[in-house]
């Protein structure tokens, strides 16, 4: 096992390279926003999608454009307004009298990295038309089947639900999302950078410093990260612990509708190892869950009306369970 670890540590380190330049390139654009990048690079190596939330002006839409950029992949944006249809982002069956039949017009959905701007301006219908797409890799028009290009990727941004205009997504859709990212105000020393930066007329060109046989290769060397079998018990004890809290003995039963779904679990393991690689560690650590815990949990947790009522969050609950579940 020793002589293994040794051997994929350097895979990893090979790898954490090449992520590290990628990160250089999309921080010539983007300013501060670390944890933000992270996730991204968490995405991109796990094949997961996104949703980042936060106030207009936090740069997530530039955020995900640079990204595409420096990745040199195909990348599609979608501005989704309240009279989007769903045939605008899947496609459609057109007719063609010439011929005398129907043929697939594809939609922009058809890309490797699909940027879903303001995907809460649009209603249900025009969410629920990612589904197939986020979850099968591929679109059904008509009576065909047509297969996404590979890799696949959506990152989607919305505004806080409070906000006028908005409709909060449906949980089908949501639980979709590998990892939900808040986003914050930057800090003032960032602030300044972006002011100094960006308030004088330049052009930076962002080079392409990966490409999708690169994210492939990523993606192999973390099949081979490490996760043992009393971290992978504290997922399922994590996740568990928000459908039964009182088997762990916690008094927050009342606060819990639903708890996490399965996909909980698989994606606490995968973005824990993710994680760990970005560390250039070839196995996770009970930390790696911790800190990766609340991005993966708190779109997957419907609280009662008693929490809501006493204005607890998600992330309270969460931050509970992690603080009282033992750590291996």
């Amino acid at each position: 096992m020793t002589t293994d670890i040794a051997k994929i540590t350097d895979l990893v380190g090979e790898q954490a390279r090449g992520i590290e330049k990628l990160r250089q390139e999309i921080n010539r654009v983007l300013v501060g926003q670390e944890k933000l990048l992270d996730r991204m690079m968490i995405a991109l190596i796990t094949g997961g999608h996104i949703l980042l939330e936060g106030v207009p002006g936090l740069a997530k839409t530039t955020a995900v454009k640079t990204l595409a950029q420096a990745l040199g992949i195909q990348y599609q944006r979608i501005s989704f307004t309240p009279d989007l249809l769903p045939a605008d982002v899947v496609g459609t069956m057109i007719y063609n009298p010439k011929e005398g039949g129907f043929h697939a017009k594809k939609g922009p959905v058809f890309t490797n990295l699909l940027l879903a701007d303001e995907i809460n301006r649009a209603p249900a219908k025009v969410q629920s038309a990612l589904l197939e797409a986020m979850q099968e890799h591929q679109v059904t028009l008509g009576s065909d089947t047509y297969p996404l290009p590979e890799p696949f990727m959506v990152m989607a941004t919305q505004n806080p639900i409070e906000q006028e205009g908005t409709y909060p997504l449906p949980e089908a859709q949501v639980d979709r999302f590998m990892l939900k990212c808040k986003i914050t105000h930057p800090s003032k020393d960032d602030e300044r950078r972006i002011m100094n930066r960006f308030t004088r007329k330049q052009d930076i060109r962002i080079e392409p410093v990966m490409s999708a046989e690169r994210i492939f290769a990523l993606r192999d060397v973390l099949d081979q990260v490490y996760c043992d079998e009393k971290v992978g018990d504290y997922i399922l004890d994590i996740v568990f612990a928000t459908r039964d809290p009182e088997q762990y003995k916690l008094p927050i039963a009342h606060q819990i509708e639903y708890g996490a779904s399965p996909r909980a679990t698989l994606y606490l393991n995968l973005a824990a190892r993710a994680h760990a690689m970005l560390q250039g560690r070839a196995y996770a650590t009970p930390q790696d869950v911790k800190e990766i815990a609340r991005d993966v949990l708190r779109h997957r947790i419907i609280l009662t009306y008693e929490a809501e009522a006493e204005e607890i969050s998600s992330e309270a609950v969460i931050d509970r369970i992690l603080n009282e579940i033992p750590v291996p």
